[in-house]
């Protein structure tokens, strides 16, 4: 409707329902049935609030790029290694690594209690996605990987669900999390995810907390609406998305957040209400990598872990730019808040210089990052200066939420990731020191013991006049 309106080429960027009616977990909407989502922290709710519906672009300029055959040739140097070591995500997308990180003790699980899940992620893995609903890849603009997924499911209670199929996030929160293992209904709530314009992991989360709340007796006022809210129901979970979706009975307290829902209900849920800072995490888990725990706790937005990925470093990453060389000991605990703050930085950059992180998969390193960067631009900027500008950046989100009040206190993650042990699975026994790897975070980053960047610090990174 919108390109009919305004152009065949035009990019849009769309609320739905969820956005409209301001429940607190909407997302914005891009690329129409491929579904690509801004989703996280309610930034549908900020449209909505504006009676904002859409935007579309359509861009006619070129892009001028300084040195175009240098830039050419470190493309053509790099695409052949990156396309060879991203095979996997190609072949099977993100959620092809869905077994695996059950075994480490890293899939989020009956809302992030249980530690094992074995068949159950492999019903909803990659490789089982690949044998069934499976249509076809789906790439971003220019990209050669290609790790995202068509889907189609033709027959059966789902049939009809077709367009950007689940990722990993999806089977993760809304599957594992709610101990849902059918493949086919986790497409359909992922596809009412995006036509809701909801976030799928705060989605996941919320629905987790609403079963063990019901399990725990706490939700009797709402038990009247007709749901099974025993775990595994997929035809409840799916009800709970569209619930959420349009703000109804039940659905209208999950669309606030685990945070706020938690606050409403009462009843000791505070206590399985899983967020940082208000936002609810991602489908990692903190026991299966020592260094994700502080990750979450200082990313700028809540819990993220894109803001650092600094577990990639502890599974498959090197980065010897960073003084990775080796992939990291996941259970230790030395250097750990180094570990954080060095890869903040780096993912502060790729996310300013829009690239995909999944190039270090391929290979990537900060050497070619820097080196298309100067091909771009035309500068020849040093790798201490690129290191810098990414440490400035974290500084300047940092100082933006020290104004808004943001300290140690906030720097924290839910108790059931670092006390409550789990009976089973790849990380059961695994009890980080948490603080002690916050004051090394804190120390190393030259903030002080309340988390906030010293004077010296700030006059280092150039940021005393923007901040003071």
């Amino acid at each position: 409707m919108l390109r009919k309106e305004t152009d065949q080429k035009a990019n849009e960027a769309c609320i739905g329902p969820a956005g409209e009616k301001l429940a607190l977990i909407a997302g914005i909407i891009h690329d129409g049935t491929d579904a690509r989502p801004a989703a996280r922290c309610g930034l549908g709710a900020v449209m909505g609030s504006k009676n904002l519906k859409a935007v579309a672009v359509r861009g006619d300029k070129e892009i001028p790029i300084a040195d175009e055959g240098r830039l050419n040739a470190a493309i053509r140097k790099m695409a052949a290694e990156i396309v060879k070591n991203t095979k996997r995500l190609a072949d099977y997308g993100t959620s092809g690594i869905t077994t695996t990180l059950e075994q480490l003790g890293d899939l989020p699980i009956k809302n992030w209690k249980q530690g094992s899940w074995r068949e159950g992620a492999e019903k909803l893995g990659g490789e089982a996605l690949a044998k069934t609903i499976l249509k076809a890849r789906y790439f971003c603009g220019a990209c050669i990987v290609g790790c995202g997924r068509t889907v189609a499911v033709n027959q059966g209670e789902y049939a009809g669900v077709q367009g950007l199929g689940p990722e990993y996030e999806a089977v993760a929160l809304l599957g594992a999390n709610t101990l849902v293992d059918n493949l086919e209904a986790i497409a359909k709530a992922h596809e009412l995810c995006n036509r809701y314009g909801l976030d799928v992991m705060s989605t996941g989360t919320v629905i987790g907390f609403a079963l063990e709340a019901a399990e725990r007796g706490i939700l009797k006022d709402y038990e009247k609406e007709g749901l099974d809210l025993g775990w595994g129901n997929a035809n409840s979970v799916v009800k709970l998305v569209e619930m959420i979706g349009r703000r109804e009975g039940l659905g209208y307290l999950l669309g606030e957040g685990v945070m706020r829902a938690a606050a409403k209900l009462g009843g000791g849920s505070d206590a399985f209400a899983l967020h940082v800072k208000g936002l609810e995490p991602p489908g990692h888990h903190p026991r299966a990598y020592n260094s994700l725990a502080v990750g979450y706790a200082t990313a700028n937005l809540g819990a993220c872990h894109l803001q650092g990925l600094s577990y990639a470093f502890e599974r498959s990453v090197t980065m010897p730019e960073l003084g990775i060389n080796e992939v990291q000991d996941r259970f230790g605990v030395v250097k750990k808040g180094e570990l954080v703050a060095k890869t903040q930085h780096l993912m502060s950059l790729l996310d300013s210089l829009k690239l995909c992180k999944f190039t270090m998969f391929g290979g990537a390193k900060i050497t070619h990052m820097l080196e298309w960067l100067n091909a771009v631009t035309g500068w020849e900027m040093t790798q201490t200066e690129f290191l810098k500008t990414g440490e400035r950046i974290y500084n300047l989100k940092r100082m933006y939420n020290v104004r808004c009040g943001i300290t140690r206190k906030d720097d924290v993650v839910p108790s059931r990731m670092l006390r409550e042990k789990r009976p089973e699975g790849g990380a059961a026994d695994n009890l980080l020191p948490f603080d002690k790897i916050l004051d090394e975070y804190y120390t190393y980053r030259g903030w002080d013991k309340s988390g906030l960047p010293t004077k010296e610090k700030l006059q280092e990174l150039e940021l005393s006049p923007i901040v003071s």
